[in-house]
């Protein structure tokens, strides 16, 4: 931030720019940040009906934004954007909106939506900032313009914000959510929205399981204090918290695929004799091209099943999963090991 804001007095000093060093303008910022709060801030209006408690929430979408965004974007611009705490930061708005809005006498289900419509952008925003500071980093390894790149961010996102609603929607309407009404057999899990739904109810209905958060940090901080005796000693064994809150936290078909394949990753470094990887790992760009795979057959599928498209295979679908994953896990051994 002290770096933009010396490069903005620069260039407003009259100063020539490196091209690798110019933003967007500071102005253009804070023309882009009210064009869009102004909806908000109306959006909050028409489902609250108070223009106090209206301009509260577009405030605190504003400071907690502001510094869930610079935190998700700082991480993910030094460590990677698969190191975005958005959970981290989104139940941290939650909780902080939440109390504000109790406090302020919003209660029922009007207070929880608010607080929810609150917490979902700034979700939207860190998450967003992450993968946007990844973008620029990669663009500075490769002499891009930053202000061309914000640019293009920009249209991006808006082109996905058209794109996102319908393909949730189509998703839904196959699929359903579990936990909600319209779930069908096969729903969709969504640990995290379940998660945050519980913590807003548990705020205004009084009903917080306090108790279990504090076990989990307990439980948190113990393993933390473990993994660094263990790395003072050397151990090969280690309890990094976070594989193991990934484990209580997600349903036990995604934490089984995620153990397969750490288990592949486990024999690849055991038969080329190391225990790293790069972007570039054959093995990590195989898996890479899975997850996108995977999420746009997602989609194929469920556009099928509203059209009402289900032809048979004439055989157990459970054994051509079997199979498949079975080929998949050999595939992925053996593109580990090139």
């Amino acid at each position: 931030i002290k770096a933009g804001l010396e490069v903005a007095k620069r260039r407003h000093a009259g100063e020539e720019i490196l091209r690798t060093e110019e933003d967007l303008p500071l102005n253009y910022v804070i023309i882009l940040i009210a064009a869009f709060v102004i909806p908000l801030f109306l959006l909050y209006l028409h489902i609250i009906g108070s223009i106090g408690i209206a301009a509260i929430m577009a405030v605190i979408l504003l400071i907690v934004g502001f510094l869930g965004s610079s935190i998700a974007g700082y991480l993910a611009g030094v460590v990677g954007s698969s190191n975005n705490p958005v959970s981290g930061i989104t139940i941290m708005s939650l909780l902080f909106t939440a109390f504000v809005l109790k406090a302020l006498g919003l209660s029922g289900m009007k207070g929880m939506v608010a607080t929810i419509l609150v917490a979902a952008v700034i979700c939207t925003a860190a998450a967003i900032a992450g993968d946007t500071m990844q973008d620029l980093a990669t663009g500075y390894l490769v002499g891009a313009t930053p202000k061309r790149q914000q640019i293009f961010e920009i249209i991006g996102t808006f082109s996905a914000a058209l794109v996102m609603a319908p393909v949730l929607n189509l998703l839904i309407q196959a699929y359903g959510i579990a936990g909600t009404p319209t779930a069908k057999e096969n729903a969709l899990p969504a640990p995290q929205a379940f998660l945050m739904a519980k913590v807003t109810e548990g705020v205004f209905t009084g009903n917080l399981e306090w108790k279990m958060i504090y076990i989990g940090a307990g439980i948190a901080i113990a393993l933390i204090i473990l993994d660094e005796i263990l790395a003072m000693k050397g151990s090969k064994f280690r309890t990094p918290v976070m594989p193991v809150a990934v484990g209580i936290y997600l349903p036990l078909c995604l934490g089984v695929p995620i153990f397969i394949g750490g288990l592949i990753r486990y024999l690849v470094g055991k038969a080329r004799g190391d225990t790293g990887e790069g972007p570039t790992d054959p093995g990590v760009l195989g898996a890479a091209g899975l997850i996108a795979g995977e999420a746009l057959m997602g989609i194929i599928f469920a556009a099928l099943i509203v059209g009402g498209i289900a032809p048979s295979l004439g055989f157990s679908n459970n054994l051509l999963g079997v199979l498949l994953l079975a080929g998949i896990a050999a595939w992925l051994y053996m593109m580990g090991k090139k």
